[in-house]
């Protein structure tokens, strides 16, 4: 493999990364996956691949359909809820990504993805989110492209009434996050209810590792206490910063420097519709410290 090649690859390593995590929900399944295409990589000849982008596209799906197959008794066992492993960035997403792009790394969204099949998951992203057309999508996960319309029509079905909706100005977004944080320090019950949407849900994982609710918390009453009584049991030493995570806006906590906790809110109409809280420290390992 001369340095050309390996320019091609890195060329799409960010496209192969956008795919995978969103089929997988794990930087670091995600990765490994980048990484074992690189590897197959290596061994094509590639003067005789037409098209590099529709060849690793191809690998990269596969992959992550036989993972996603051979980990499904994993996620059976999964103690209480499973979330995605949070994406951070430092700055919102951009204006100039499209609706779909930015929706589909959305935590909402990444868990209504877990109601797919492995094949329905990947035909559904190659169509909605990055715009493949159905004879690439055919060729890619090997079904006919009639077939590959009724898998789509399938996803759409199962998922659309529950897609996630927006405020659509991260300002806004960023700002009601902090209020959330600085109302929670206070302890002030009445302010807390008043972001909190009246059926909003808090979602917690700790993968059975660290302490979290198992089952989902309902109503602005119950998580604004849930909220005000672990803000009076915080550890010495303990620092939360806003971030962005999964493109929403959130919270990180660090306990000694380490990350110990992160929130990611839905907002919507002016108010905290999802909690979304991620404690398995499995899932912390690459949040910045």
């Amino acid at each position: 493999m001369n340095v050309n090649d390996i320019e091609q690859f890195n060329q799409y390593r960010p496209l192969l990364f956008s795919i995978a995590y969103r089929m997988l929900g794990s930087q670091m399944e995600a990765e490994d996956m980048v990484q074992e295409s690189f590897l197959r990589w290596q061994t094509v000849s590639t003067a005789e691949v037409q098209s590099v982008k529709a060849y690793l596209t191809s690998v990269i799906t596969r992959l992550c359909i036989d993972h996603l197959r051979s980990a499904k008794v994993q996620r059976e066992t999964y103690v209480g809820p499973w979330l995605p492993e949070p994406l951070v960035s430092d700055q919102p997403p951009g204006t100039d990504r499209s609706v779909a792009l930015a929706e589909s790394l959305s935590m909402a969204f990444l868990v209504l993805l877990e109601r797919l099949t492995p094949i329905e998951r990947a035909v559904f992203l190659l169509r909605e989110v990055f715009d493949y057309d159905y004879s690439e999508i055919a060729s890619i996960v090997d079904k006919s492209e009639a077939n590959c319309r009724q898998l789509v029509r399938r996803a759409r079905q199962h998922i659309s009434a529950q897609r996630p909706r927006f405020d659509p100005i991260p300002e806004q977004q960023e700002r009601l996050t902090v209020q959330f944080m600085e109302t929670c320090a206070r302890g002030d019950m009445p302010g807390l209810l008043s972001l909190l949407a009246d059926d909003i849900t808090v979602w917690s994982d700790g993968g059975g590792k660290v302490t979290a609710a198992r089952r989902p918390i309902v109503g602005a009453d119950r998580v604004a206490h849930l909220f005000i009584t672990i803000q009076s049991k915080i550890p010495p030493g303990l620092v939360t910063k806003a971030a962005w995570v999964n493109g929403q806006p959130g919270l990180i906590s660090y306990l000694n420097g380490q990350p110990e906790n992160v929130l990611i809110f839905d907002i919507a109409a002016g108010r905290i519709q999802t909690i979304y809280a991620v404690r398995n420290p499995d899932k912390l390992q690459r949040i910045p410290v």
